[in-house]
């Protein structure tokens, strides 16, 4: 009786461990000194956990040409969130490829050794946001989330999640945690000539736009740093094509001859983006054999 007593425990011990691998836990901060990016990641029994970026591209600001205003601006405002001075959320919105994600991230190149982090949250992870923000809450670093190329459709959960997180809900952020977010939509949310229906006109011609409208501008209204970015002209598509260049090791006497090919690249694929300027060095010199 013993011994089948004994199976039985060991039995159902073996069952609780693997019933416990399944359950939901508390997400738990991580040795921060291990990296300084962190993607926050969710398997499919609801597991969080806050994995470590080993590769990240070391972009320096100097290296991000034709973007010196919006570089001044996000630059300042993290300089003063390091610093422990008051900062605000920023939202950088515009045409692709023209440097916004690269920026965030050059700042946090420059801005690591001085305590800043940064955790990468997916979009459909954004209902998380309260957790994550729990998790870093004691820590002395400085703490950038960063969502890329966000937008949403009607009805999505992390918009809510988001909205409350910037600037509304009792469980607002903490002074070590800033959200960053890039978006090709400035209002992050699809507009449609169907949210105009509502606006009423007064005699004295007043416009007073209707809830829908209200609703869609108000979750990006909450960041409090716009930096919009614009499509390059021929000029300065061609200061970024050059600037790779050099940064790939181009010999400077070199540049003029590559010149007529970085445009060619650039009409082929119908954009002058900083985005296509550096994939066109990355080409020329590999052909070159220099890269």
């Amino acid at each position: 009786m013993n011994e089948t007593f004994t199976h039985l425990l060991a039995k159902a011990d073996r069952l609780l461990d693997r019933l416990d691998a399944l359950l939901p836990t508390p997400l738990t901060a991580p040795d921060w000194d291990e990296a300084v990016a962190w993607r926050y990641r969710k398997t499919v029994n609801g597991r969080a956990r806050l994995e470590a970026v080993r590769h990240v591209a070391p972009l320096a600001l100097d290296a991000l040409r034709e973007v010196d205003t919006q570089k001044e601006r996000i630059v300042a405002n993290t300089r003063q969130f390091v610093q422990g001075r008051p900062a605000n959320n920023v939202l950088l919105t515009g045409a692709r490829g023209t440097g916004k994600s690269s920026l965030i991230k050059a700042c946090l190149h420059h801005f690591a050794p001085q305590g800043l982090r940064l955790i990468e949250v997916d979009k459909d992870d954004l209902v998380d946001l309260p957790d994550i923000v729990e998790t870093v809450a004691d820590s002395p670093l400085h703490f950038i989330i960063y969502s890329d190329d966000l937008s949403f459709d009607e009805g999505e959960k992390g918009y809510k999640a988001l909205k409350s997180i910037l600037d509304g809900s009792i469980a607002s952020a903490t002074p070590n945690v800033l959200v960053y977010a890039t978006s090709n939509r400035r209002h992050l949310l699809p507009e449609y000539m169907a949210d105009n229906q509502s606006v009423k006109h007064t005699a004295s011609g007043e416009i007073h736009p209707g809830e829908a409208i209200e609703e869609k501008v108000s979750l990006s209204e909450r960041f409090g740093l716009w930096i919009s970015f614009y499509p390059f002209s021929q000029n300065e598509y061609l200061a970024i094509a050059m600037q790779w260049l050099r940064h790939f090791g181009l010999p400077e006497a070199q540049l003029a001859q590559a010149r007529p090919e970085a445009l060619v690249w650039a009409l082929e694929r119908g954009s002058r983006s900083g985005r296509v300027a550096y994939q066109f060095a990355r080409d020329y010199l590999g052909r070159q054999g220099q890269a």
